[in-house]
């Protein structure tokens, strides 16, 4: 599937699982991508603010991202690089437990399901594994999630995330952002 350019920014509300805003900013870089960002909400846990920034390649392979997030329980800052084909370190130490991830998803954002549909490039019909290093809202702890794309057309995807017992069908725009997450995020701007 071909996706059209990003915009310079993006924006969703943030309705169901947190209430909330984000905004997200796209740049070009070293013939990938720097996408960086920032939400507020709040949900079950109380009051959070997460700002991001993730480098993607050309191939639409995370390889760092700084995530800083303030809740009740503070300020903290997590950094993740990779080398694009499996291999993890936070905070500069290995991350076995994130070994064969090739994505980031932050909990706090929309635009994180971006990245696997630019870099799996589906077809109506194929499905495509994106297992990803996930990054807690309130506290950013970083777990592994293993989450599931199935194509079925019209820029809409079935999107599974079988350890958090999540499914949803994903509907993007022409550029592969996000239009409506239901339970989690619509698009705003």
């Amino acid at each position: 599937m071909s996706w059209a350019a990003l915009p310079s920014t993006a924006a969703w509300s943030h309705r169901g699982a947190q209430t909330g805003f984000e905004v997200a900013w796209f740049a070009a870089a070293d013939g990938g991508a720097i996408v960086t960002g920032c939400t507020a909400a709040t949900d079950e846990r109380g009051a959070w603010a997460v700002d991001y920034e993730i480098r993607v390649d050309g191939a639409w392979r995370t390889r760092a991202a700084r995530v800083r997030g303030r809740s009740a329980g503070g300020i903290r800052t997590v950094e993740l690089t990779t080398n694009g084909n499996g291999r993890w370190a936070v905070d500069g130490a290995p991350a076995r437990h994130l070994d064969g991830c090739v994505d980031i998803d932050l909990e706090s954002s929309a635009v994180t399901n971006t990245l696997p549909v630019h870099r799996l490039d589906l077809r109506p019909g194929e499905r495509g594994a994106s297992p990803a290093a996930w990054v807690r809202a309130a506290d950013l702890a970083v777990e592994r999630l293993d989450q599931d794309y199935l194509s079925v057309g019209d820029r809409s995807f079935d999107y599974a995330a079988p350890s958090e017992d999540f499914t949803a069908r994903l509907v993007y725009d022409d550029a592969g952002l996000v239009l409506e997450y239901p339970g989690i995020a619509t698009r705003s701007a």
